[in-house]
């Protein structure tokens, strides 16, 4: 009984207090792989990706803070295949894969400048890649990949530094490994494929961009 008593004074405390919360703009650039052992015959190379999105930051003391955020993301990457050659020339085909990603993360200052930042992020895939051919290459004579072979939900850790340049622009660089597979690794239309490492690929990219605070709220 005791704890629960003091387990509600603080909470109460801490309501009663009043809290920063900043909002503001984000968006960046990203190096995107698919993490994953390839054939020998088909390999998945990097690719630029971009994000964009808004942020909101609950400063829960002098040197921690909560930082929820809505972005979109476009990620994929490179694929290339050496038996599917067209015209004595490897297939290559681009994959952009479009996600709306909501990261969570817990930011501890480092010092005034520099922040870091890490937390999980959980991803919806909004727009499944359109991979084709001119030829029947793909499962049963298709000309293009089924759309059913791709995920919808990605779950992924980040981990980065953010760098204060002024009192309302920040620069961030980050690495997010995603934790989950990108493919149904058991759909027929990956078999033909030969994709390697038993169809399990995830995303894994470097991205550098800026964020914007556009107002301090003060809440309780």
């Amino acid at each position: 009984m005791k704890k629960y008593f003091l387990f509600c004074f603080f909470s109460l405390s801490f309501l009663a207090t009043a809290q920063e919360f900043d909002v503001g703009v984000k968006g960046g650039l990203s190096y995107v792989n698919l993490s994953g052992n390839g054939s020998e015959v088909s390999s998945f190379k990097g690719k630029l990706g971009l994000y964009v999105g808004a942020y909101g930051e609950l400063f829960l003391g002098r040197i921690f803070s909560l930082q929820p955020e809505i972005l979109f993301s476009r990620e994929g990457a490179r694929w290339e295949h050496e038996t599917l050659a067209l015209h004595d020339q490897p297939y290559t085909a681009s994959m952009n894969t479009d996600y709306l990603n909501i990261p969570i993360l817990t930011h501890l200052k480092l010092h005034e400048k520099l922040t870091l930042l890490t937390g999980p992020q959980f991803g919806f895939l909004i727009v499944k890649p359109e991979i084709g051919s001119e030829d029947p290459i793909f499962y049963q004579g298709d000309n293009f990949l089924d759309k059913s072979v791709y995920r919808n939900f990605d779950f992924a850790v980040v981990l980065g530094f953010r760098v204060r340049l002024g009192d309302n622009l920040a620069s961030e660089l980050r690495y997010t490994h995603s934790l989950t597979n990108l493919f149904d690794k058991k759909h027929p239309a990956l078999s033909p494929l030969d994709l390697g490492n038993a169809n399990v690929f995830r995303h894994s990219f470097l991205s550098i961009g800026v964020e914007y605070r556009l107002k301090q709220l003060t809440i309780f």
